[in-house]
C-alpha cells in the first residue's frame, strides 16, 4: 500500500512538472517577445507587470491543470496568455500613448487566436473544462485592460464597468450561490465577447473620434448587460 502511494504520489508530481517545463517556455516565449518589442517594453516596470500577470497565470494553471502536458489546444491559449501579458506591461510606466499602434495590434493578435485554440481543440479531440475556462478567464482578462487603456486615453472611469462586470457576477456568486451554476454553451455570449473586444479596439484607435469611441464602449457596455441579464434570468429560472 505504501509503495503505491509513493508511486501515486510520483507520478502526480511528473505530471506537474511536465506542466511546469511547458509554463517556462511560455516565459521564455514572453522574454523573446518582449525583447523584439522594445519600444513596447521600454522598462522595468513594463517587464515586471508583464512578467508578474504571466507568473499569476502559471501559478493557477498548476493549481488547476493536474493533467501534466498540455496539449494543443491548451498551448494556443498559454500563447495568448502571453499576448495578454505583453499587452499588460504595455500599459505601465506611461509608455502606451506613444505605442499604441503597437498594443494594438498585440490586442488583436490575442484576438484573432481566441478562435483558435477552440478550433484545434475540436481538431485533436482534446476539450475540456480546464481549457474552456482558461480561455473564458482569458477573454475577461483583455477586456479589462482594454478598458484601462481607454481610462488612460481620458475616458470615464464608467469604461471599467465593461470589464468589471464578469467580476461583480463571481463576487456575487459567493452571496447567491445559484449564480455559480453551469452556464449552457451560447452562441449569443460568444458574439457579446467578440463585439465587446473589437468595440474597444476600435475606440482605442487614434484614427476614432471622441463621440465614436465613446458610441462603441456604450453599445459595448449594453451588449454586455443584456448577455449578462439574459444569463442570471436563465439562472435564476433553474432555481
Amino acid at each position: 500500500m505504501f509503495r503505491f502511494l509513493n508511486t501515486s504520489g510520483c507520478y502526480s508530481l511528473s505530471k506537474r512538472l511536465q506542466t511546469a517545463i511547458e509554463l517556462v517556455l511560455g516565459g521564455l516565449l514572453l522574454l523573446v517577445a518582449g525583447q523584439l518589442l522594445p519600444t513596447l517594453m521600454a522598462g522595468p516596470i513594463n517587464w515586471a507587470v508583464a512578467f508578474g500577470l504571466y507568473m499569476m497565470i502559471a501559478g493557477l494553471v498548476v493549481i488547476y491543470w493536474p493533467q501534466g502536458a498540455l496539449g494543443w489546444a491548451n498551448r494556443v491559449t498559454l500563447v495568448r496568455a502571453v499576448l495578454v501579458a505583453l499587452v499588460a506591461g504595455g500599459l505601465a510606466a506611461g509608455t502606451f500613448t506613444q505605442v499604441i499602434w503597437q498594443w494594438l495590434l498585440i490586442a488583436v493578435l490575442a484576438l484573432l487566436l481566441d478562435g483558435v485554440d477552440g478550433w484545434v481543440a475540436r481538431r485533436t479531440q482534446s476539450h475540456s473544462v480546464f481549457g474552456a475556462r482558461f480561455d473564458m478567464e482569458l477573454d475577461a482578462l483583455l477586456i479589462m485592460l482594454l478598458c484601462i487603456g481607454l481610462l488612460l486615453e481620458s475616458m470615464a472611469p464608467w469604461v471599467l464597468l465593461i470589464g468589471g462586470m464578469r467580476y461583480l457576477f463571481v463576487i456575487a456568486g459567493y452571496r447567491l450561490s445559484w449564480l455559480l451554476a453551469p452556464l449552457l454553451p451560447s452562441l449569443r455570449r460568444k458574439i457579446v465577447c467578440v463585439w465587446q473586444v473589437s468595440a474597444l479596439l476600435l475606440a482605442l484607435t487614434p484614427l476614432t473620434s471622441p463621440l465614436l469611441t465613446g458610441l462603441l464602449a456604450i453599445s459595448a457596455l449594453l451588449s454586455l448587460i443584456m448577455s449578462f441579464g439574459a444569463d442570471v434570468k436563465w439562472l435564476y429560472q433553474q432555481t
